[in-house]
C-alpha cells in the first residue's frame, strides 16, 4: 500500500523545537522531491519546505528561513522538518507530499489530496 504519512506534531512553548517525519511506505522516498505545507485555521495552505528529488537542492520560505531544516534520512524512508525557535504564528497542521518540485528559491506543488497532517501548536 502506498502511504505517506506525517508525525511528530505537539504542543511547545515559544522559542521550542519539534522534529516532523514523513514517512513513505509502498515506495521509495528518495526518488521524490518532497515539500512540507501548513494551514492555519482561517488562512491559505501555504509551502514551507521542499528538499529536491536528485541534487538535495532545499527551499526554505522567508518566515522560517534560520529556524526549519528539512533533511531525509534514506534508510528510514522519511524527510524530516526540524523546527526550532518555534512561534505562535508556526501554529497550524502540517502536511508533507511528493507532488512537488522546487529548487533553491522556488517551490511548485501539485498536489492532489492531502493526507491527515501533524499538529503543531506554539502557546505560552
Amino acid at each position: 500500500q502506498v502511504q505517506l504519512v506525517e508525525s511528530g506534531g505537539g504542543s511547545v512553548q515559544p522559542g521550542g523545537s519539534l522534529r516532523l517525519s514523513c514517512i513513505a511506505s509502498g515506495f521509495t522516498l528518495e526518488h521524490y522531491a518532497v515539500g512540507w505545507f501548513r494551514q492555519a485555521p482561517g488562512k491559505e495552505r501555504e509551502g514551507v519546505s521542499c528538499i529536491s528529488k536528485t541534487d538535495g537542492i532545499t527551499y526554505v520560505m522567508a518566515s522560517v528561513k534560520g529556524r526549519f531544516t528539512i533533511f531525509r534520512d534514506n534508510a528510514k524512508n522519511a524527510v524530516y522538518l526540524q523546527m526550532s525557535s518555534l512561534k505562535p504564528e508556526d501554529t497550524a497542521v502540517y502536511y508533507c507530499s511528493t507532488e512537488v518540485a522546487c529548487g533553491s528559491t522556488w517551490f511548485s506543488e501539485f498536489v492532489k489530496s492531502w493526507g491527515q497532517g501533524t499538529q503543531v501548536t506554539v502557546s505560552s
